[in-house]
C-alpha cells in the first residue's frame, strides 16, 4: 500500500527533508496527505464593493499613472501607482519593492493582492503579477512547518503524496452518515482540503473531516463507556423507595424540578446492574447536597454504605452537619474522618466501619488512607472533583466491589467541554436555583471608588454581617502593579481598627492556620476576610452578604461567578462589587457579563467563547482532545450529532461484526480505547 511506503520515495525527500519531516511526526505517505493546512491563501478574484475594510483582496485592474517611488532609507521604499479597479480608481502600494516602477506601465493590466485600506481606497500589496490572471489556484494551502522547509516545497511534496495514494484511500465513515449529512467521500475531501478548485469544496472538506474526528473521538468515549458497564459489573442498588419518598418529603423544603430530574436519572442509574459513572453539574447554591443526600440514603436503605469527600476539612464538616441535621429523625449513622480526627476516636471509627455499624462516612482525603476499610461500599460522591487526582478517586472507588461513583461540581461547565472532557460519562444538570433565593446584586466600579466600596461595606458589617475582599496576589510583584492580599489587608485593619475583626488567607498559609482562620470566618468571629482564591469553593457563610474582588480583571468569568457564589448564602440582600480598570475589550465585555446575569452556564458559554477551551480547565490538565481541524467552540452541532451517532454504533451488533465498520473499529484497537485500563 503506498501510503505505508516511507516519505523517502518522493522526489526530492532527501537525508535533510527527511529529518525536517520527521520533527513533524511524518514518516510515510500516510502521515504526510495526513497533515492538513491551518489556512489557505485566498486568491479569488473579488470586487472592491462587497470587500470589508481591513480585508485581504485580489483583484485585476488597469495602470493608471507611472509609478512613483519614496526612498525612507537604507533598503526602505515605498512605491505607488494608481490602478482602475472596476469603476474604482484605488492606489496600489508596494513596500520595500522598489524595482517594480519598472515592471509596470500604463494601460497593462495588473494582478494585486493585499490589504484593503476601504478608507483611504488603498491596497497595501503582497503579490502582484503582470497580466491578467489566467493561471494558478485561487487557495494555496498554508501548512505549519520546522526547519527549513519552505510552504513551496511542502506544496510540491504534498501533490506527489496525494496522486500516489489516491488508489489506496479508504472510506471509513459508514455510507449511511455519508448519505444522510450529504458528506463528501474521503478520497475527494482529502484532494480538497490541500488542494480546493474553490470556496465551497474546501467548506465541504472541512465539515467533513470535522465530522470524522468527532465521530472518532466519540467512538471512544462510548467504546469506553460500554467496556466500562459491561465489563466491570457494578453493584445493583435495590433501595427501598417509599422510604427514599418519605426522606425528600421531610427535607425542610421542596425539591425543584431539575433537583427531581436529576434524582430520577441517578435512582434509576442505581438499580441498573452496571456501575454508574455520573457527573453532577450544578451552579453556585443550586442545591446539589441535596441530591447527595438522597441519593446516600438510597444506598443505605439498600443495606449499603456511602461515602463523600470533600476537597477540605471545613467543606467536609459542612456536609457532616447538614446531613446529620436531614437525617435526624431517620436511622442513619453518620461519622465524619478529616486529618484532624487522630488516635482513638479515629480507630474507634474505622472499626465501626468495617463493621458496617456506620452507613455514610463524610470526609476528606484521610477516607483514602489504606487502614480505611468498608464492610460493604455502595455509592462513592466525590464533591469538587476537580479538585482531587485520578488517583485518589480511584483509590476511593476501589474500597468497595464496583460501588456507582458520583462526581458533584459547582463549576458549570459548558456543554460542548462536558461531551469531550467527560464524554465516558453520563452527565446529569442542575440547571434551577431553589424558589425564594435572592440574586446577588453585581456591580462593576473603577478603582477611585475604593473609598465609596469600603464605606458601603462598613454599612452591611454595621447590620451584622461579614464580608469576603477577594484579590489576585499574596504579595508585591515588582512585575504586576496588582493590589496584593498582604497590603490590603493591612490597609483594612488600619481602616477598621477597634471597630471590626480582619482575617487574612492566603495559598501559603500552613493548613492548619487556614482551617482555623476559615473557622474563625464561620463562627463570626473575623467580620472582613482578606483572600486570595483559596476560598472559591464549598464554603458555606451564610452571615456573609458582602463581596469585593480586587483587580477582578485579573479573572475568568467562570471564577469570578464562583466567587460570586460565597456570598448570597443566607436570607438577605447580597451584593458583589467587581473593583477593576480593564485596558482591553475582552476585559471590559468580562466585567459587564458578570453585571447581567447570575446564570453561571450562559457566563460559562461565553468564558468559553472569550478565552478557548485549554484556558477555561486549564492547559495543563484540560482533558481536553487536540483536534486537527474540529472546533469545540464553533463545531458543537457537529459534536453534539456525532455523539449520538457513536453512542448508536458501539450499542449496535452490526458495529463490531459489519464489513463497512472494520475501518471504525481498526481506529478504535490502534487507538487503543478498546484495550485501555478503566478511566476515571
Amino acid at each position: 500500500m503506498a501510503s505505508k511506503d516511507s516519505v523517502a520515495v518522493l522526489k526530492g525527500v532527501g537525508k535533510q527533508a527527511a529529518e525536517t519531516l520527521k520533527e513533524m511526526n511524518i514518516e510515510t505517505i500516510h502521515d504526510l496527505i495526513m497533515t492538513f493546512p491551518y489556512r489557505h491563501e485566498d486568491f479569488q478574484l473579488k470586487d472592491l464593493v462587497d470587500t470589508p475594510h481591513n480585508e485581504r483582496v485580489t483583484v485585476e485592474g488597469r495602470v493608471e499613472s507611472e509609478p512613483s517611488v519614496l526612498f525612507l532609507g537604507k533598503n526602505k521604499s515605498r512605491t505607488t501607482v494608481q490602478v482602475m479597479v472596476g469603476r474604482h480608481l484605488i492606489k496600489a502600494v508596494f513596500f520595500n519593492q522598489h524595482y517594480v516602477k519598472t515592471k509596470l506601465h500604463i494601460g497593462e493590466i495588473v494582478t494585486l493582492t493585499g490589504k484593503w485600506d476601504r478608507g483611504r481606497q488603498i491596497i497595501t500589496v503582497s503579490n502582484h503579477s503582470l497580466g491578467p490572471r489566467t493561471d494558478g489556484a485561487d487557495f494555496e494551502p498554508v501548512y505549519s512547518l520546522k526547519g527549513s522547509m519552505h510552504q513551496k516545497t511542502f506544496r510540491k511534496l504534498m501533490r506527489q503524496a496525494l496522486d500516489l495514494a489516491k488508489d489506496d484511500l479508504e472510506e471509513c465513515i459508514p455510507s449511511k452518515f455519508l448519505a444522510e449529512y450529504k458528506l463528501a467521500p474521503f478520497s475527494e475531501a482529502l484532494e480538497w482540503v490541500h488542494f480546493p478548485p474553490d470556496g465551497e469544496s474546501l467548506k465541504q472538506a472541512r465539515r467533513r473531516f470535522v465530522y470524522e474526528e468527532l465521530l472518532m473521538f466519540q467512538l471512544k468515549m462510548q467504546a469506553l463507556r460500554k467496556k466500562n458497564r459491561e465489563e466491570e459489573g457494578g453493584s445493583f442498588i435495590d433501595y427501598d423507595v417509599d422510604k427514599v419518598r418519605n426522606f425528600v418529603q421531610s427535607l425542610p423544603y421542596e425539591l425543584t424540578e431539575a433537583q427531581k430530574r436529576v434524582v430520577n436519572e441517578i435512582s434509576k442509574d442505581m438499580k441498573e446492574p452496571f456501575r454508574m459513572n455520573r457527573l453532577l453539574q450544578g451552579d453556585v447554591g443550586s442545591g446539589k447536597t441535596v441530591v447527595a443526600a438522597i441519593s446516600l440514603y438510597a444506598t443505605v436503605t439498600a443495606g449499603l454504605q456511602g461515602a463523600l469527600m470533600a476537597p477540605t476539612e471545613i467543606l467536609a464538616e459542612q456536609h457532616a452537619n447538614t446531613l446529620a441535621e436531614w437525617f435526624e429523625p431517620f436511622p442513619v449513622t453518620i461519622a465524619l474522618l478529616t486529618g484532624s480526627v487522630k488516635g482513638k476516636k479515629r480507630q474507634l471509627i474505622l472499626d465501626q466501619l468495617a463493621a458496617g455499624q456506620i452507613d455514610i462516612l463524610i470526609g476528606t482525603h484521610a477516607l483514602i488512607q489504606p487502614d480505611v476499610q468498608f464492610r460493604k461500599l455502595g455509592l462513592v460522591i466525590t464533591d469538587e472533583q476537580h479538585r482531587f487526582g485520578v488517583d485518589q478517586r480511584r483509590v476511593l472507588k476501589d474500597k468497595g466491589y464496583n460501588p456507582d461513583v458520583l462526581f458533584m461540581t459547582a463549576t458549570p461547565i459548558p456543554r460542548t467541554l462536558a461531551i469531550s472532557a467527560f464524554g465516558e460519562m453520563d452527565v446529569s444538570v442542575i440547571d434551577e436555583m431553589p424558589v425564594g433565593r435572592k440574586e446577588i446584586q453585581t456591580f462593576w466600579m473603577k478603582k477611585d471608588m475604593f473609598g465609596k466600596i469600603v464605606g458601603r461595606m462598613e454599612k452591611e458589617l454595621a447590620a451584622g454581617r461579614q464580608a469576603y475582599v477577594i484579590c489576585p496576589l499574596i504579595e508585591e510583584s515588582d512585575k504586576l502593579d496588582f493590589q496584593n492580599a498582604v497590603e490590603l489587608y493591612s490597609q483594612l485593619s488600619s481602616y477598621f481598627h477597634g471597630k471590626y475583626t480582619v482575617g487574612l488567607m492566603h495559598g501559603r498559609l500552613h493548613s492548619d492556620e487556614k482551617e482555623e482562620t476559615m473557622r474563625s470566618f464561620t463562627e463570626g468571629e473575623i467580620a472582613v476576610l482578606v483572600s486570595t482564591t483559596v476560598v472559591e469553593v464549598g464554603v458555606n457563610v451564610p452571615n456573609a452578604s458582602f463581596m469585593l474582588i480586587y483587580d477582578a480583571e485579573r479573572f475568568g468569568l467562570s471564577q469570578l461567578h464562583q466567587l460570586r457564589g460565597r456570598v448570597g448564602r443566607g436570607s438577605e440582600q447580597s451584593y458583589c462589587v467587581l473593583l477593576a480598570d480593564p485596558k482591553t475589550e475582552i476585559g471590559k465585555e468580562r466585567m459587564t457579563s458578570m453585571t447581567e446575569t447570575n446564570d453561571g452556564f450562559v457566563l460559562a458559554e461565553k468564558d468559553l467563547k472569550l478565552r478557548g477551551p485549554g484556558d477555561f480547565f486549564g492547559r495543563k490538565q484540560s482533558g481536553l482532545p487536540e483536534f486537527k481541524m474540529a472546533d469545540l467552540i464553533h463545531d458543537y452541532r457537529a459534536l453534539e450529532t456525532a455523539r449520538k451517532d457513536a453512542e448508536s454504533l458501539v450499542n449496535s451488533d452490526e458495529f463490531w461484526t459489519s464489513g463497512e465498520t472494520a475501518c471504525l473499529r481498526r481506529m478504535l484497537e490502534e487507538s487503543g480505547a478498546l484495550s485501555m485500563a478503566r478511566l476515571d
